[in-house]
């Protein structure tokens, strides 16, 4: 018997089971909240050079005096998108009456546009012209951190269990997050994000693999979806609080509070039963699977389910062989780019949404609601089309939405601007559906005595998409002009298309009975060596054991099956 059995048995979602993984879900807001908040702490507002000796200097014009020394002192930017060059301006003295042909200097401080912005983490720092690339860079550590959290948590999780380890990650993060408020400069800050990076994830991938653990075979694989929904919902609450605070701070104070309710977890949650096993401590394990099955009315007599010291535990391969086996390298590298891709292409899009003209809020807010449909497509259509055919499309479909924003951003400008932001919402709700997709594919096409070592790879090297995005989301800056603003796009738009193509030299794997070991992963989707349709010989005494087994009746004769050679 294996542990799986035993929640066949107790009920393989009942109320205990659906009542922890509600409990587990929660989490999946604040880390939505996390994964995202640095599209709004970092990004720049629109800014000009201050003017050197004038008082009280602000964006908006003061006054006709005030208009007229920028309109002298600021060299107009050949980017039509800009009145005023953002990083110089011509040495001047207010008392000399005309500033012309002075020499051009470097911005030493900056004032800023309010209107959309009251401050961001960027603004406060000035981390624009030369110290712009450090944007991009603030970002990147942070999913580092996001990659180092999921090794190191998943490892720790292992060692000393899930519910510690949860509860760990849960005052990291408490801690270093309210000392991010008061970051003092941007290094401390960088700092800072890699700790939340890697403490918010970790706690994420913990509730992932928490809940899984209690669900039965037969629901495991939908039990994945449902928890992508509420990382949707803590989107939509990072809008909300973006748009009606305007300030980073206040921002990081809002996604922070709800963290502190996580630490009664420590005892409204379990410990995962089937980790207690694998650590020989049965009686624990024992009670809390009568535990569930009550909950779950399932009468149990005795009080013991079975004796947990004799479940099987399968036998575990090592993960390197999925690299040494032609086949299964080839399939393993496609999935990897494909997490890769969809990672870069769900988290940069959203990043690019300051470039996509309109209002930035209810941009954020229609790239965050998207993720509703996305999700409950992949429900209602993964087992009715496939994993291959239902991927590919996502893919292609979101790609070929980016690479067409090239011409409504090129040729349209302005006045395509609408048409630019529904094709961007195409292009993630590809890679918010692919992102479903992508892991019940996976799930099944790697073998059972490695699946667990592929899953963990392949969510680490998702992580490299999610920082390598702040650059691509960037790139355009250092084209300019309007085909630079198209380019991030054009980028996602391309790799998703050939993520998509790729896809198709992958097996179908719904309906399929999945692989257990190597040798049958070698062998999932591929025909037997020899097989041909033109070369098939049936015995007509199996066929006729079949047809007296069915009626008692001998139906053929050998000489009555001819069969045909150009079939």
């Amino acid at each position: 018997m294996r542990f799986d059995d035993i929640l066949i048995r107790i009920g393989e979602f009942g109320y205990f089971q659906r009542r922890l993984y509600l409990l587990l879900c929660m989490p999946a807001i604040v880390t939505a909240c996390y994964m995202m908040i640095l599209v709004f702490v970092m990004e720049p507002p629109e800014h000009r050079c201050k003017l050197p000796e004038w008082e009280n200097d602000t964006y908006e014009i003061q006054s006709e005096e005030h208009r007229k020394w920028i309109n002298y002192t600021i060299p107009p930017s050949n980017d039509e998108q800009h009145v005023y060059d953002q990083c110089h301006y011509y040495a001047w003295n207010k008392s000399e009456s005309s500033p012309i042909n002075r020499t051009v200097e470097a911005c030493s401080e900056w004032v800023y546009d309010k209107s959309v912005f009251l401050e961001t983490f960027t603004s406060r720092h000035n981390l624009v012209c030369g110290e712009s690339i450090k944007t991009s860079v603030a970002e990147m550590v942070f999913y580092f951190g996001v990659l180092v959290g999921d090794i190191s948590f998943g490892l720790l999780s292992d060692v000393i269990g899930r519910k510690k380890t949860f509860s760990i990650t849960v005052i990291i993060l408490l801690a270093s997050s309210t000392a991010t408020v008061f970051a003092p400069e941007f290094y401390s800050f960088c700092a800072l994000e890699f700790i939340n990076g890697a403490a918010v994830h970790g706690a994420f991938m913990v509730c992932c693999v928490l809940g899984l653990e209690m669900v039965g075979p037969s629901k495991r694989v939908w039990a994945g979806i449902p928890i992508h929904i509420f990382f949707a919902v803590g989107l939509v609450y990072l809008a909300g609080i973006e748009y009606f605070t305007r300030n980073w701070q206040y921002v990081q104070i809002a996604i922070t509070a709800p963290v502190t309710l996580f630490l009664l977890y420590w005892w409204l949650i379990t410990e995962s039963p089937r980790w207690l096993v694998s650590q020989s401590r049965y009686d624990e394990a024992n009670t809390i699977i009568l535990k569930a099955a009550k909950a779950n009315n399932v009468d149990m007599k005795g009080d013991k389910l079975v004796d947990l010291s004799t479940l099987e535990t399968p036998k575990q391969g090592n993960i390197w062989e999925l690299f040494k086996s032609k086949v299964l390298f080839f399939r393993t590298m496609i999935l990897f780019y494909n997490w890769i891709v969809i990672s870069m292409v769900y988290y940069g899009v959203t990043m690019h949404t300051g470039n996509l003209g309109g209002n930035f809020y209810l941009n954020f807010f229609i790239l965050a609601v998207v993720e509703f449909p996305a999700k409950a497509m992949t429900m209602v259509l993964l087992n009715r089309i496939g994993r291959k055919k239902m991927h590919c499309t996502c893919m292609m479909i979101g790609g070929i939405a980016c690479l067409c924003t090239i011409f409504t951003v090129v040729y349209g400008g302005d006045s395509l601007q609408p048409v630019t932001l529904t094709l961007a919402i195409i292009g993630k709700f590809g890679s918010a559906a692919a992102f479903g997709v992508i892991y019940i594919y996976s799930l099944e096409l790697y073998p059972t005595v490695v699946r667990n070592g592929g899953m963990g790879m392949s969510s680490c090297v998702a992580r490299v998409g999610g920082m390598v995005a702040p650059y691509v989301a960037k790139s355009g800056d250092l084209v300019g002009g309007r085909f630079g603003q198209a380019l991030p796009l054009v980028i996602f738009g391309g790799c998703s298309v050939l993520a998509g193509i790729l896809t198709l030299f992958l097996p179908e794997t719904h309906g399929r009975k999945l692989p257990e070991t190597i040798q049958d992963g070698e062998e999932f989707g591929r025909k037997p060596k020899g097989a041909s349709t033109a070369n098939l010989v049936i015995s007509t005494d199996t066929i006729n054991s079949i047809s007296t087994g069915l009626n008692g009746k001998q139906l053929m004769k050998d000489e009555d099956f001819k069969p045909n050679k150009s079939d």
